[in-house]
């Protein structure tokens, strides 16, 4: 920071001396509070818990979300939940130190993150049992991604009524063609590249070819996934867990028998199955306790002292759900004009020294990516951004992923979909089914091109495929540029292909296959930030509020070419998209915007 006193006169002060002050107040304050509370933390110390107990469900963030500001309202989490991977670990680092603490209950329900996220966790719990602490699990009912965490435990208990989905993994694909003859309704759409299957959803009576081999791939490497991570954890051979998931699901009884658990413990049972209390005894219920009940039995907790020296930062910026053109933040779709006001925030962050865009996207309008690409790239020309997926980065979503440096992915997320389509329904069949009448008026011969009253005209149809294949050819140059390629290789590896993370890697269209907190870290090796023990990150373009779904298709509904995911399927067990905001979100959503009449989607959601 600078200061001048008058002309001449320039005095360079660090904003460290300026924060000086602060620091100190403030480490004052955290101290006084602490030695405060020591008496009585001192007082409790006899009754610190052998066993603390935590709770898994959900997709709890790398991260923890802190939040600058009060925020009213919203549902507070369990004392015993896990919040983020970063504070399961920042526990479990804490409780691997107390030679009072013997291990941790990990209780999971509803589990729903990513195998790369899941294997975070692993790595977490890993590391707590290396102390030579114990981790005991414990769930109800878990599902193929469940029990593939529970299998990282010391022992895995079900209650009497529990149940272990062990079956592996199923796709349903979807061919809806002669079912909407059936009724009047004809799908026209304009497409380029037979891997890009999308539109087959409408247009094919059948599943084609192309797009069954394209779902057995990626069912292989999850099969193979988990049927290896289910042998490690419970010591079998990969031939008797695949014999095993042949004989799921499984009650909590069989699952004991089959040995994929190891006792059945009721809820009431744990404390006295952990040694914490005799079954029967009289005495009052023995509760597990969560971390919080821990940290008020240690006279001196871990404080969080405010440095003179701040930690490295990295920025943060998510493109999460379909990418639309317009305003609003929200899980389900990810609008330009927020993801760009994050990218210039990002830039103009001088603590932030690199910046990774966190992409979970099947795709969306070309409009939209091309303007989030513009802003990753100007970013890029002032500090490293690398680009960073583990669920979905497919179509328009691999196009903001190529203006980073890097580009970094899970094993087994969904990568590339290089590819364009564009239509729309014609309805005059089921009008006239129905005894509706329409007359198109036009002044343009291309004016009513997108109307669902009648079918494309030849020079409609004509002008469409021009702008597909105009669409296409720029997208081709658009992914060559940015990794170094040319226009002929990366059209080998278009046309609509999706590939996981570690086949990406093997056709150039990934650089590193890794986690999140690997991500992070390399992009602040590419700052030359020195290597930190800790690093913070700031997100930006976090979603701050729900928005109204019909509002943001209608906005959608200005564009005329698409580019998705090509996966028109359900995948039960991996990600079970149900309803459309499911599908954008596990990113199996096919066709939005004007593609369906009156901006509705018609199949739930």
């Amino acid at each position: 920071m600078s200061v001048h006193y008058g002309p001449g006169t320039h005095i360079s002060i660090p904003d460290a001396m300026l924060r000086l002050p602060f620091i100190v107040l403030a480490n004052l304050y955290l101290l006084l509070v602490s030695l405060l509370g020591a008496p009585f933390r001192m007082m409790a110390a006899s009754h610190r818990p052998a066993y603390v107990r935590f709770r898994l469900t959900g997709d709890p963030p790398y991260r923890e979300r802190r939040r600058r500001r009060l925020q009213l309202g919203g549902s507070r989490p369990e004392p015993s939940d896990v919040t983020s991977v970063e504070r399961l670990r920042e526990s479990l680092e804490l409780l691997a130190k107390d030679g009072r603490v013997k291990g941790i209950l990990l209780e999971v329900e509803d589990l729903s993150v990513p195998a790369a996220k899941r294997d975070a966790l692993v790595a977490v719990l890993t590391a707590f049992r290396a102390q030579g602490k114990r981790v005991v699990g414990w769930a109800v009912h878990v599902d193929n991604e469940g029990y593939a965490l529970l299998c990282s435990a010391d022992e895995v208990l079900l209650p009497p009524m529990g149940r272990v989905e062990l079956v592996g993994y199923a796709a349903e694909a979807t061919a809806l063609g002669a079912g909407l003859s059936r009724v009047g309704i004809r799908p026209q759409f304009i497409r380029r590249g037979d891997y890009k299957t999308a539109p087959e959803l409408f247009t094919r009576p059948a599943v084609s070819d192309i797009q069954t081999r394209t779902v057995e791939s990626f069912l292989d490497e999850r099969y193979a996934d988990l049927v290896d991570v289910v042998a490690r954890g419970r010591r079998k051979t990969p031939e008797e867990v695949r014999a095993l998931i042949d004989q799921g699901p499984f009650s909590a009884r069989r699952a004991v028998d089959a040995g994929l658990a190891d006792a059945l413990v009721s809820e009431a049972n744990l404390p006295a199955h952990l040694g914490l209390a005799k079954p029967g005894d009289g005495e009052e219920e023995t509760e597990l306790e969560p971390m919080e009940t821990y940290l008020s039995t240690v006279p001196f907790p871990p404080v969080r002292w405010k440095r003179l020296r701040r930690n490295p930062r990295v920025a943060v910026v998510p493109v999460s759900g379909i990418i639309i053109p317009g305003k609003g933040a929200s899980g389900k779709m990810a609008t330009s004009e927020t993801v760009v006001k994050a990218l210039r925030a990002a830039g103009r962050d001088k603590r932030s020294k690199a910046v990774v865009v966190y992409i979970s996207s099947p795709g969306g309008t070309p409009l939209a990516s091309e303007q989030m690409l513009e802003a990753v790239q100007r970013v890029a020309r002032k500090k490293p951004v690398i680009a960073y997926m583990d669920r979905v980065c497919a179509s328009a979503g691999y196009m903001v992923a190529v203006g980073a440096k890097e580009i970094w992915s899970a094993p087994h997320a969904m990568v590339g979909s290089i590819g364009v389509f564009a239509g729309k329904f014609d309805m005059s069949g089921l009008m006239e089914k129905l005894g509706v009448h329409k007359t198109v008026l036009v002044r343009g011969q291309n004016a009513a091109m997108l109307s669902f009253s009648r079918g494309f005209t030849p020079q409609e149809e004509a002008t469409l495929e021009a702008e597909v294949e105009e669409m296409y050819q720029a997208f081709l140059d658009i992914v060559a540029k940015g990794r170094g390629r040319t226009k002929e290789e990366i059209h080998q590896l278009a046309e609509g292909r999706v590939y996981s993370g570690v086949r990406g890697k093997a056709v150039g269209l990934v650089d590193q296959v890794g986690g999140f907190e690997e991500a992070c870290r390399h992009a602040l090796s590419l700052a030359k930030v020195p290597a930190a023990e800790r690093f913070e990150i700031m997100t930006y373009g976090a979603p701050k509020q729900r928005v109204n779904l019909l509002k943001l298709l209608m906005g959608a509904s200005h564009a005329q070419t698409y580019a998705l995911c090509p996966t028109a399927l359900s995948l039960n067990g991996l990600g079970g998209a149900e309803t459309f905001e499911d599908a954008a979100r596990f990113g199996v959503a096919d066709v939005v915007g004007r593609v369906f009449p009156d901006d509705q989607w018609p199949f739930g959601g």
